[in-house]
């Protein structure tokens, strides 16, 4: 009976204990939303001198910054969504338990590279050999998902035999080889092609015949670098969301004679469609708030320009580079107080909308009897 009493005897100062913990808790969710509270209140409190002025001049002057924000923000995501995304579903739905237990963390440690780094590595080692070879890393660019078809080409008309020693789950290895293989092909050839085609230079007959002008730093070296950047945050929530979905709606679809690819697009993306939207929604807010990689990687021009080589300036980069020089109370403090109260409007709608969806995302599962 001994047990019994300490046990007992312990109840209160255990029952003290969760108490303690919970209001800890408790505590701190209501002071981190105060404190989003209190920024969202500063920032709108300093921007009504400007917005109570109205002087349409000075908003313009946003304009530009506005644009360059989505238009790194795009070269990002179309550099990401197609990677992170393709990652995802090899991962949950192809790939080996065991060697997805090795992969998924890897890729999602990934995130923890901090921006600034990204950023050096872009603008000082991406950027120059870029601008020197721009036709190789074109060229890589758009062969690397061709060749990554051409290898699913050759294993789909492989014998069995073949088939059987590389097989589709862990084709995240044995692929590997084959696309460096095809990298070191393409740059190989790269030079011949653009001497064959493109008079020997590709960016002076870009500059003559389309009047597009190549900036060392530039939209696409921002688009690889935040890309690379953004994948691990849209690929883990991404790749979270494929695998809850109920596997007895994929072996059901199989069941009634759809193949493993019909059920992919079918069933499992369609399911698990709200939760690659959240995804994607939460990795476009972290590009558009990015800060240190689009200050080293884009050469901080305020242009109004389509043109992927050329620079841009972001709100986010801006704020880093002018506020410590703005006088409190001028114009320039106002106008970069209002650019960050826009991003800060952005990232916590595109936040609270990818939450929403993702409770939506659970309970479907919930009603499928998932496990979610």
């Amino acid at each position: 009976m001994t047990p019994t009493r300490l046990t007992s005897s312990r109840q209160p100062l255990r029952l003290l204990q969760d108490r303690v913990a919970t209001g800890l808790i408790t505590a701190g969710g209501i002071g981190v939303l105060l404190a989003i509270l209190a920024i969202g209140i500063f920032l709108v409190w300093e921007t009504l001198p400007l917005l109570a002025i109205g002087d349409t001049l000075a908003l313009a002057k946003l304009s530009p910054l506005a644009w360059g924000t989505l238009k790194a923000a795009l070269a990002a995501l179309l550099f990401a969504i197609p990677v992170a995304l393709g990652a995802a579903i090899y991962s949950a739905l192809f790939m080996s338990a065991n060697l997805r237990t090795r992969i998924k963390p890897a890729l999602e440690m990934m995130e923890a590279i901090p921006g600034v780094v990204v950023g050096f590595i872009a603008g000082l080692i991406l950027a120059p050999w870029i601008e020197h070879h721009l036709a190789s890393a074109l060229a890589v660019i758009l062969w690397l998902p061709l060749s990554a078809g051409l290898a699913g080409l050759l294993w789909q008309l492989a014998q069995s035999r073949l088939r059987r020693r590389l097989p589709l789950s862990w084709a995240g290895l044995w692929l590997v080889p084959w696309l460096a293989l095809m990298v070191a092909l393409v740059l190989w050839l790269a030079p011949w092609i653009e001497q064959q085609w493109f008079g020997g230079d590709l960016r002076q007959l870009l500059d003559q015949r389309f009047g597009m002008d190549y900036a060392t730093r530039n939209a696409l070296i921002v688009g690889i670098a935040m890309g690379f950047a953004v994948i691990p945050s849209i690929y883990s929530l991404a790749e979270d969301a494929l695998a809850d979905v109920p596997s007895t709606l994929i072996e059901g679809a199989q069941a009634l004679g759809a193949s493993r690819w019909q059920a992919l697009w079918k069933v499992a993306l369609t399911a698990a469609g709200p939760g690659i939207f959240s995804a994607v929604m939460i990795g476009a807010g972290r590009a558009v708030g990015e800060t240190m990689i689009v200050l080293m990687a884009s050469g901080n021009t305020a242009l109004f320009s389509a043109s992927p080589f050329e620079g841009m300036r972001s709100m986010a980069a801006a704020i880093a580079i002018e506020l410590p020089e703005a006088s409190p109370g001028g114009q320039t403090y106002h106008l970069l107080i209002l650019a960050a109260l826009v991003l800060f409007i952005f990232t916590f709608l595109v936040n609270t909308l990818a939450e929403v969806v993702r409770h939506r995302l659970r309970r479907r599962y919930r009603q499928m009897g998932g496990t979610s």
